[in-house]
């Protein structure tokens, strides 16, 4: 397993990430366990959850994803675990966040409560990377980033990062944390894979000239790149099979991830990667990790059976003539996810 330094902070990361955002809901708390100890076993150190896991939301069972993570870590020492962490964005926006009764927004008091309960529930005394989940474009983003700082300087946590945000906002935040000699944005956690490769048009330079590293999510494209959804297939339990009972945010999400058109480009990258002999998750892993801006890519589970194919792609590297023929379906099916 590869390690790669998170931005231009002191911390440095396994370059494949487990998240853990279906712990609690689709998958239970013995199998979390058992995917947490595999992993571990096999070389990741670097683990992600949020205060408003698990997905999909609900105030039924919100903040269960820490808590299973939490009684895990227990298990383990703390010092060799890399551990990150959200603080829900603001709910008047475009998502009702489950958290505080849907009354969350990145201030002071947010932040300071939510930093308290992140800690509760994971029974630990710091986090290495605090994320905020997702931005609030109006609001300022002084106050954001001098809390942010502040939880830094009293040891609450060690590095911060943003997530689901744009170029405008990453260099923003930038510009005000230099403003106030605080604490930068250090990661960027966006979604980026085979079939969205929207980050790489101008947040890619952005974290080349500022030093931020992008921590990846979503690499297998909601799970659409591993052929599962292929001929119009729902399968029983799949991410996008339970969102069609839900509501239209969830709706819109299935229409954005599963079309014709990101269909169609999976099943060009099926067809590469039965060439190449590997399985379509681990080439879709590899590809994801092989960009100079990554520094780890963020993996997701629901059952251990599913890891196998992730970990193949750690120290694999694709030869010149894969990655070349991976950018020609990208060039004949642009931006499938719109």
């Amino acid at each position: 397993m590869q390690h790669r330094r998170l931005g231009k902070s002191a911390v440095y990361v396994s370059d494949i990430c487990m998240g853990t955002m279906t712990f609690g809901s689709q998958t239970d708390e013995a199998e979390a366990h058992r995917i947490l100890d595999h992993c571990y076993d096999h070389g990741i150190n670097f683990y992600d959850t949020a205060e408003g896991y698990p997905v999909p939301p609900d105030t039924k069972y919100v903040g269960r994803t820490e808590e299973i993570v939490g009684r895990w870590l227990k298990t383990k020492p703390r010092d060799a675990i890399i551990l990150a962490t959200k603080v829900s964005g603001p709910s008047h926006a475009w998502f009702r966040s489950p958290c505080r009764n849907g009354m969350t927004a990145l201030d002071r008091h947010n932040i300071m409560t939510a930093i308290d309960g992140s800690l509760r529930r994971l029974q630990v005394d710091y986090i290495d990377l605090y994320q905020t989940h997702w931005p609030d474009h109006d609001a300022p983003y002084e106050e954001v980033m001098e809390v942010l700082d502040d939880l830094v300087r009293i040891g609450k946590v060690r590095v911060l990062g943003c997530s689901n945000e744009s170029s405008w906002g990453l260099m923003k935040s930038l510009a005000v944390s230099d403003k106030i000699s605080g604490a930068r944005y250090q990661t960027i956690q966006n979604n980026f894979s085979l079939n969205n490769r929207r980050f790489a048009d101008e947040l890619a330079q952005v974290c080349r000239q500022e030093g931020v590293s992008l921590i990846p999510y979503s690499p297998l494209g909601g799970g659409v790149l591993s052929g599962k959804y292929q001929g119009g297939a729902f399968p029983d339990g799949a991410r996008f099979s339970n969102y069609r009972q839900l509501g239209e945010r969830q709706r819109q999400m299935i229409g954005r991830f599963v079309n014709d058109r990101s269909l169609a480009a999976t099943a060009r990258y099926l067809e590469l990667a039965e060439q190449a002999g590997m399985h379509p998750v681990t080439l879709a892993t590899a590809w994801s990790k092989q960009h100079d801006f990554v520094a780890s890519t963020i993996v997701g589970v629901t059952s251990l059976d599913q890891v196998a194919p992730i970990l193949a792609a750690a120290d694999l590297s694709l030869d010149d003539s894969l990655m070349k023929a991976l950018r020609q379906v990208d060039r004949d099916i642009p931006y499938p996810m719109g």
